[in-house]
């Protein structure tokens, strides 16, 4: 299925920017449908959004003249206490969207009209329409009618009643469990377009009947009735069901949490959010459509933007995949006050467009990036610019040019982060022997290209060559059509969106059903950060079945994410099959999957199951989120006995050792069969996998070092991570915090050094040997880089914090109030303090004990 336009089931990216400019009624129909959303430059425009610079809701009725008006509150209506402002709100946001529920009605009932006449004559020797063209074209109305009547009938009588004890959670929630209706309606919708438009073309009956449906009034506006086509109404339920959601947003937000409808309100939206995210999003042929000189419609299928390769340095490119080609464009620079147009960069036909076969695939040219370290220093320069945009706005005398100067400085730095992080390398080739590459963030991203361009090339297409002028026509097209307005940056986002979750998403991967052959398969895990996609866990490959149960938890962090993917893939064991662009076995996808992470709905202790449909294939899993604040403190030490929690010093005295044993028996199995892992210590274990392997330390089992040798790697690396995440004090001390932060400061190279060594010297020798250990590890494992993708900046982003990262007494004083300061001033010195050692020459303990060149005074 072809990718809806934003301007149909728009992505939820659009719905959190988007919502509170939403208005909840239902257009009119005067004119051609497609010219009521122009706006009086000719260009198109965003359906049902309200331009007006306010950022509160419009809760639209209709007047008289069926124009859309605002409702004016009583008099006297908002005053009063939060609870009554918070009640009258809400009845104002569900009398609104009642007023547009009667009007939807109307037109389903309009749409409904002639489907008995259509059908009765059917079975006559003078039919206007088949029986199959009636059920194609009014598939599912009359299922979607009962749906909302029967809601409607149900959501009226408690507008007349109300008061603080009415509720109406539960039938919000009832109309979202049925929003299967719509999926069915959208699946055929684009066929019920074209079916329509051939029976008017072919019937000048149905034409007459179809051009001219009319559609009653609101109650209170008598007899007034208005005229629609049937294309128009036809597209009227997949502009509802997104409007829906629009408004559980805003009933959420004017309900006490302690009110009996909070609970429902949200598992409504849950599940609207996730049909809406879920669902394949239909192409518009309206809204996307550019006439060729030569009459033929030539559709926008998808666009958005890209890194592209050009003569080894990056670009950012807008693509656009239309019908029979793809277009590479880049923004031209225009003066101020200037509308803005597109610079075409190439294009290529998709009759001569073919993807890189792994026979003659190339290995990938050098190309300009940037260190690891380099990264990480953007993301540091991000969170401290969104610190002080913060720290402007909440100050007394914050100037609005500040706070633009900061944007401004941020947006730079996001667009450049975005322009260096994308790896996963997409080439497509021209026939005629010009081939183009570009760098995409994940594996869902470029599946998703080259879905919509294979399904694009699977018709008959013809070659076609543009003049300079039809080129010329098509680029300055793009503007308008374009579905994808800006870059995924938060400089762009309006001040009410979410800035994400930050803390750690625990995720149970429980089983996948409707596959129709056995095969290898597996899943992984994807979340959003910094604008990009990352890869954060991987189940295990369950072998030859159509029912793989895993069951497999994972413990995933989030810095700033809105969005979980997850891929299924089918694992490929042919050797011959390497992809030369990453040195990898080329795995299928079977199908992939997205589901919002709202806040509202995921912030909760309980888990939350869920069901993501890719491709035929149902995926079930729970997850539910531990705030950072939350999942990273350190508590004292309430036992003696394991491991776990325990002092390390108490830990190597009972064993008499100098290095505890479970970080001696996870660096030998991590080095023995996992130091080629790609992700080693990355990618999250099996949590339940952890649990086994920690139970079995603290209880010092005889079988231990079986549980290992049988136990997945990553279980093992995560294993690791949690027994210094647990250590009631950080491996590096509580007490030589403050001066670890301020040694790694300096500027001084000689004073930085004799600084640092001193304070290895300053820690207890159980904790240094460990530390000492741990470090020549982590070296190994950076030597094997190029084959598991863990440089030695990887290895201190992961273990940074784990290592230095003081007990809750400590961190306490440090009063963080922002999530997103994770990546601010602080972490990223924890990381900076490990990347120092390890990449210093190889430290003795000895050795460093007797030195005498290094200041003794005491910290």
């Amino acid at each position: 299925m072809e990718h809806l336009s934003t301007r149909e089931l728009p992505r939820l990216s659009w719905i959190n920017t988007l919502y509170s400019n939403f208005n909840y009624n239902t257009d009119g129909y005067e004119g051609d449908p497609a010219e009521d959303r122009k706006s009086q430059d000719g260009s198109e425009t965003m359906p049902f959004i309200d331009e007006s610079p306010t950022m509160s809701p419009h809760l639209c009725a209709r007047g008289q003249d069926g124009e859309a008006v605002s409702p004016t509150p009583p008099e006297g209506l908002l005053p009063g206490g939060d609870m009554e402002k918070g009640l009258e709100m809400k009845k104002l946001v569900l009398s609104g969207f009642l007023a547009s529920e009667e009007i939807y009605i109307n037109q389903l009932e309009a749409l409904l009209l002639p489907m008995k006449p259509l059908k009765a004559t059917a079975t006559t020797s003078k039919p206007v329409l088949t029986v199959e063209q009636i059920d194609t074209i009014f598939f599912m109305i009359q299922d979607i009618f009962e749906v909302h009547k029967e809601f409607y009938d149900a959501l009226f009588p408690n507008i007349q009643q109300w008061d603080e004890k009415v509720t109406v959670g539960h039938l919000f929630q009832k109309l979202a469990s049925q929003l299967g209706v719509y999926k069915a309606f959208v699946d055929n919708y684009k066929v019920a377009v074209e079916t329509a438009e051939k029976c008017s073309q072919a019937n000048i009956q149905f034409q007459k009947i179809s051009e001219n449906l009319k559609v009653k009034g609101p109650k209170e506006s008598k007899d007034c009735t208005t005229s629609a086509t049937m294309e128009a109404l036809l597209y009227k339920p997949i502009d509802r069901v997104t409007r829906s959601t629009l408004v559980l947003h805003d009933l959420l937000k004017h309900t006490p949490k302690d009110h009996p409808d909070f609970p429902l309100l949200q598992d409504a939206l849950r599940i609207s959010q996730n049909f809406l995210s879920n669902i394949n999003e239909e192409i518009d042929p309206r809204r996307t459509a550019v006439t060729t000189p030569k009459g033929e419609a030539r559709q926008l299928v998808k666009d958005g933007f890209l890194v592209e390769v050009s003569e080894g340095t990056r670009k950012l490119r807008h693509v656009f995949l239309f019908t029979d080609l793809m277009l590479c464009a880049k923004m031209k620079k225009t003066a101020v006050g200037r509308h803005q147009q597109y610079e075409c960069k190439w294009y290529i036909p998709l009759a001569d467009l073919s993807f890189q076969t792994l026979d003659d695939s190339d290995s990938l040219p050098n190309v300009q990036t940037l260190s690891e370290h380099e990264i990480e220093e953007m993301k540091i320069k991000i969170s401290t610019i969104k610190s002080e945009i913060q720290k402007e706005k909440k100050a007394q005398k914050g100037q609005t040019r500040n706070v633009d100067r900061l944007r401004k400085k941020m947006n730079e730095q996001e667009s450049c982060l975005l322009l260096h992080s994308p790896t996963i390398p997409f080439r497509i080739h021209n026939k005629h022997g010009k081939s183009y590459l570009f760098l995409l963030s994940s594996d869902y991203e470029r599946s998703e290209w080259r879905e919509s361009i294979q399904k694009l090339m699977k018709k008959d297409l013809q070659a076609c060559v543009l003049s300079s002028v039809e080129l010329q026509v098509l680029t300055g097209s793009c503007f308008k059509l374009r579905t994808v307005h800006n870059i995924p940056v938060t400089s762009t986002k309006d001040d009410e969106e979410s800035p994400g979750l930050y803390g750690f998403l625990h995720v149970i991967v429980h089983k996948a059903m409707g596959l129709k052959e056995s095969a290898n398969m597996y899943c992984t895990l994807e979340v959003d950060s910094f604008g990009y996609f990352v890869s954060k866990a991987k189940t295990r490959v369950f072998r030859d079945t159509t029912e793989p149960t895993w069951n497999e938890e994972f413990e995933i962090e989030l810095e700033g994410s809105q969005c979980l993917r997850i891929l299924c893939y089918e694992k490929c064991y042919d050797k011959s099959k390497i992809n030369k662009d990453d040195n990898e076995i080329v795995d299928k996808i079977m199908g992939k999957g997205q589901v919002q992470l709202d806040p509202q709905t995921v912030q909760s202790k309980n888990w939350h199951m869920d069901v993501i449909e890719m491709n035929g294939i149902k995926v079930e899993f729970s997850m539910k989120f531990t705030s950072r604040d939350l999942s990273l403190k350190r508590t004292p030490s309430k036992k003696q006995s394991g491991v776990f929690g325990v002092k390390i010093s108490v830990v190597t005295k009972r064993e008499r050792s100098k290095v505890p044993y479970i970080v001696r028996q996870c660096i030998e199995e991590v080095e023995k069969r996992g130091i080629d892992e790609v992700g080693i210590y990355r990618i999250s274990g099996v949590a339940t996998d952890i649990q086994a392997l920690k139970a079995a330390f603290d209880a010092n089992t005889k079988d231990i070092l079986m549980m290992l040798s049988d136990m997945d790697i990553n279980a093992i690396a995560g294993t690791l991570k949690l027994y210094f995440r647990e250590l009631p004090e950080p491996l590096l001390t509580d007490r030589l915090y403050p001066a670890f932060m301020e040694g790694i400061a300096l500027s001084d190279p000689a004073a930085k050094e004799n600084c640092m060594m001193h304070l290895l010297r300053s820690l207890p020798d159980p904790n240094l040997i460990t530390f000492l250990s741990l470090l020549e590890h982590l070296k190994r494992v950076a030597e094997k880089e190029p084959v598991n993708k863990m440089s030695l900046h990887n290895l201190a982003t992961v273990f940074g914090p784990t290592l230095l990262r003081p007990s809750e007494s400590e961190s306490s004083k440090a009063h963080i109030t922002l999530a997103s300061d994770i990546w601010s001033h602080d972490v990223m010195a924890q990381v900076q303090v490990l990347l120092y050692y390890l990449q210093h020459p190889p430290i003795s303990f000895a050795e460093l004990k007797k030195n005498t060149l290094y200041f003794s005074t005491d910290v």
